[in-house]
């Protein structure tokens, strides 16, 4: 989450520090209905943009800038098309020159759409700091993926790199074994540091992903990706979260065009609520600005990353939202979990559990067609053959109690997607199910993870794993020791609106003692 300057000069990489002067203000947008490269006709009432103004496509296909661009020139993907590969695997949506393959954008026919719902693969700040880590991130959150999910479109929510920013080219050819159209929002470490104003400092981010500000349209929903990082070189902090007039004047435009029966997604890295209470993370005039222009719409969802923990915030007029209900935003888990910390397995990855508790991983976003929408996230890995640890929670309990003793000991699941609404229970050797109560409190396994690195004599990992914090999805309950003396069962379920009931257990004994 903070900044660490880079030992190295990336001159290269600052062809763009006097942005915004671009030739790319005219072109066409062709559809290529035979798969052979070329347009076979143009395409029409296709919207283009540079972050700032919007241009539509005439009945040919042409379209023109009102103004000369501000900067990388994209096309909006409408939900009836679909969009090449460039050579590094990324949608070919953008151009940031000219001579760039000119100014002309080309659409595919779009491939059948889902029966039931659009997935979406999520990922949050896998932020590699080395090869090392890149390879981390391949074996631990790619390749697990690749023949079992069902997305057809991905997003990472910045921090892509952990500032070394020459790591965009293998983390790209990692992403691409994913074999679905991957869009990225800017982060804080995805800055060039050596930059001396905002204006520059995306100029890397820029040449390897194109827009930081841009839209992308499914037939189920509308993304929207906004660079939220406001970089203020030689002050402390360096960077705070806000929005810039050029992307107001964006959603100005371009948010009257959106389809109000479609689920709205904004894509940021840092979250729209303030994660500090002596601090302002998030500027709130420009929150409220925001949020006025969402304020009408039926469905909308907010995904931001950055603080490598997971938790579901729902804004209201405490933050400035007006809408009708609250307003969902979920802050999504990191793919590198804790900064790849932690004890490494068998396979020599990093335990990487985050400081609330909730293992790395990635997140998961099924849309359907009436603007509603399920979210879940997936563990990177779990252990074979452990009831307690699932995919949905883990459970943590002490393996034996003083028969008789006052029942003062506690059985805790940690429900990753839990939220304050939802459902917790548990019952103990097939008994009546009771309420589980939520709790503000660190996650007891990692209290004991922070133990045993406190207690080891040497290293356990690169990094130890963090300091454990309060999780916001953490519920217990009172374990009965006036049961016989044996081993008890304790099962745990959790209601999902969308996914049903999920289960998760674990033992204890109950043992006698004499004084």
């Amino acid at each position: 989450m903070g900044i660490a300057m880079r030992g190295v000069l990336w001159p290269m990489l600052l062809w763009a520090a006097s942005w915004p002067v671009l030739a790319c203000d005219a072109g066409t947008v062709g559809v290529d209905a035979d798969g052979d490269g070329r347009p076979d006709r143009g395409a029409a009432g296709v919207r283009v943009s540079d972050g700032r103004q919007l241009a539509i496509t005439d009945s040919s296909g042409q379209w023109r800038l009102p103004a000369p661009a501000q900067g990388p020139v994209f096309v909006i993907k409408p939900p009836t098309h679909a969009l090449p590969l460039r050579g590094d695997g990324l949608p070919d949506f953008w151009r940031t020159t000219a001579d760039q393959a000119g100014c002309d954008f080309l659409l595919l026919p779009a491939s059948d759409s889902p029966e039931d719902a659009l997935e979406v693969l999520v990922f949050a700040d896998p932020q590699a700091a080395t090869r090392k880590q890149v390879g981390y991130y391949l074996d631990d959150i790619v390749r697990p993926l690749q023949d079992r999910h069902h997305a057809t479109l991905g997003v990472t929510l910045g921090d892509v790199a952990n500032d070394d920013l020459s790591l965009y080219p293998q983390l790209n050819q990692a992403t691409a074994l994913l074999d679905v159209p991957w869009l990225h929002v800017a982060g804080n470490h995805d800055l060039d540091l050596e930059a001396t104003r905002d204006e520059a400092s995306l100029s890397t981010f820029r040449g390897v992903y194109g827009p930081d500000t841009f839209a992308w349209e499914e037939s189920r929903a509308t993304f929207v990706g906004l660079d939220d990082v406001i970089y203020r070189p030689g002050e402390r902090p360096a960077y705070v979260g806000g929005l810039r007039e050029a992307q107001f004047a964006f959603l100005e435009a371009y948010l009257p065009t959106v389809a109000r029966d479609r689920l709205l997604v904004l894509m940021l890295h840092i979250p729209l609520f303030d994660t500090s209470a002596n601090a302002e993370t998030f500027r709130r005039a420009d929150r409220e600005r925001l949020f006025a222009l969402l304020r009408d719409f039926p469905h909308v969802l907010v995904l931001s990353g950055h603080q490598h923990r997971l938790q579901q915030y729902f804004h209201d007029a405490d933050t400035g939202w007006q809408g009708a209900a609250p307003l969902h935003e979920f802050n999504v888990g990191a793919a590198s979990g804790a900064f790849w910390s932690g004890a490494a397995d068998a396979a020599g990855i990093p335990d990487a559990t985050m400081a609330d508790g909730t293992p790395n991983g990635h997140a998961t976003l099924r849309v359907f067609d009436d603007g509603a929408y399920a979210l879940d996230w997936h563990p990177a890995r779990l252990p074979e053959d452990n009831r307690a640890r699932t995919a949905s929670m883990h459970l943590h309990a002490p393996r034996a109690l003083r028969r008789g003793a006052y029942p003062a000991w506690g059985v805790y699941a940690n429900v990753y997607m839990g939220h304050d609404d939802t459902r917790v229970e548990f019952r103990v050797d097939g008994r009546e199910w009771r309420p589980m109560r939520k709790v503000m409190a660190p996650d007891p396994w990692l209290n004991l993870e922070n133990a045993r690195d406190d207690l080891a004599e040497s290293l356990r990992g690169f990094d130890r794993s963090p300091e454990a914090v309060p999780s916001t999805h953490l519920w217990r309950g009172a374990l009965p020791t006036a049961l016989e003396t044996d081993e008890h069962v304790v099962e745990v379920r959790v209601f999902d609106r969308r996914y049903g009931e999920r289960r998760a257990s674990t033992v204890y004994r109950l043992l006698d003692a004499t004084e």
